[in-house]
């Protein structure tokens, strides 16, 4: 199977936010080869507000695993990092959620690609906009770009810091 583009997005808002956000990159830098990094931003919680604020960020990368298979090893590295289940929306320590997989549109009981809440979620689209703001939405036939600009409340998304240096993530051969 040839390498896929995906582009991740992780956040955490338990424990150490910053080191959660590191030691999850490295972890997914396993079988995903990270080539882009955005910067990290603070960003309130959506749905459940009564919760600590996300440090929140997007990935894109390349791999060899299928949808299923990138799904099954991103909860797996959630669960490694400490990850339990509470409910939608809940407090996290490490949160990992496929954004794009290709131009692959895909509908199941378990998995929905492209990301069925990018076009509503400042969180995701802001820092998906400073690394491939030219990426096609390919079930929505608009860029990442057009996306943002449509969306009316882009409050509560505040840069936080650069990316983690390079040297932290891996770029091993997936």
């Amino acid at each position: 199977m040839d390498r896929i583009e995906v582009y991740i997005g992780i956040g955490s808002n338990l424990g150490d936010r910053m080191v959660n956000i590191v030691n999850g990159l490295t972890l997914l830098g396993r079988k995903i080869q990270i080539k882009q990094m955005s910067s990290i931003y603070e960003t309130v919680p959506v749905g459940f507000v009564n919760q600590p604020v996300f440090l929140n960020c997007v990935f894109g990368g390349t791999t060899y695993l299928s949808p299923k298979d990138l799904l099954s090893f991103l909860k797996e590295i959630e669960g490694l990092m400490g990850r339990t289940e509470t409910f939608q929306g809940g407090p996290r320590v490490f949160d990992a959620d496929i954004l794009f997989y290709g131009k692959t549109v895909l509908e199941s009981h378990s998995l929905t690609i492209p990301h069925p809440g990018i076009k509503a979620r400042a969180f995701v689209l802001i820092p998906l906009c400073e690394i491939a703001c030219e990426l096609l939405h390919p079930g929505l036939g608009k860029t990442a770009l057009e996306l943002l600009e449509e969306l009316k409340d882009t409050n509560g998304v505040v840069f936080h810091s650069q990316p983690p240096t390079i040297d932290i993530i891996p770029s091993q051969k997936c």
